[in-house]
């Protein structure tokens, strides 16, 4: 039965390629096209695979209907947690996700630093979206002609002499993001706050959320606070193989 499923599931990345035909289907899977025509006809009845008219065989929109209900019933922040919290016992310092909705970036969790000087930051709140590294990760990740329409309505508030002072330089800001793929904010929006962050991805490539690590530079300095740069990295990378189904969860031992 094992062996049954394993040629099954095997003909969906065949499938993904383009139509094929049944004499295509048995040759990948190495069988007689008797096995492999009850295989195609298991899957038909199910909605996973639809024979077209010329007689070759494509994926069905039953398929895509799952797919699209699983990633809608995907709760990115339930999946993010755990890591953050992780990466905040690692660091000790205070950790964002974020995600762009409705021409706002907003936080949508947070876990706070371990000391007692903390960012006055909460979740539900939209970041400043002109400075704040999530804010830059998210709206670079959009395709160009957007970018420039987004950074063209914005305003510049100039928070501090580091603020992004207007369209241009933001746009110059974001393309550089998307050309390193991490972002950072160092005094942008407060002198004394420092913040570097990394995307978190789904199946597609595409940008579902950005998280961050932030901390005073009373505690630490921009340089000390880029160093952690790599575990960013690797946590919002743990976070977007989770997200996307490309890393099983492991049971707990």
């Amino acid at each position: 039965m094992s062996q049954t499923v394993d040629r099954a599931l095997s003909i969906l990345p065949l499938l993904a390629e383009g139509p094929a035909d049944l004499g295509q289907v048995a040759d990948r899977l190495g069988v007689h096209k008797s096995t492999a025509l009850r295989l195609l006809r298991t899957l038909h009845e199910h909605g996973f695979v639809y024979r077209q008219s010329d007689q070759r065989y494509r994926l069905g929109a039953r398929l895509f209907a799952l797919a699209q209900e699983a990633m809608e019933n995907l709760d990115i922040r339930e999946i993010a947690h755990p890591h953050l919290v992780r990466l905040n016992e690692t660091c000790g310092h205070t950790v964002h996700l974020a995600v762009h909705e409705e021409g706002e970036v907003l936080y949508i969790d947070k876990v706070d630093s371990r000391y007692p000087v903390r960012m006055y930051s909460r979740i539900g709140k939209p970041v400043a979206i002109t400075v704040a590294a999530v804010a830059k990760l998210l709206l670079a990740d959009l395709p160009e002609p957007e970018r420039r329409a987004v950074a063209e309505k914005l305003d510049y508030p100039l928070y501090t002499a580091r603020s992004t002072p207007h369209a241009d330089a933001f746009l110059r800001e974001l393309a550089k993001v998307r050309e390193q793929g991490w972002a950072t904010d160092l005094g942008g929006h407060e002198e004394s706050i420092n913040c570097v962050a990394a995307p978190v991805r789904g199946a597609d490539g595409r940008m579902v959320a950005a998280m961050s690590v932030s901390a005073p530079n009373v505690v630490v300095t921009a340089d000390e606070l880029l160093a952690l740069l790599p575990l960013v990295r690797r946590t919002a990378d743990a976070i977007s193989g989770e997200y996307s189904g490309r890393t099983p969860v492991k049971d707990p031992a």
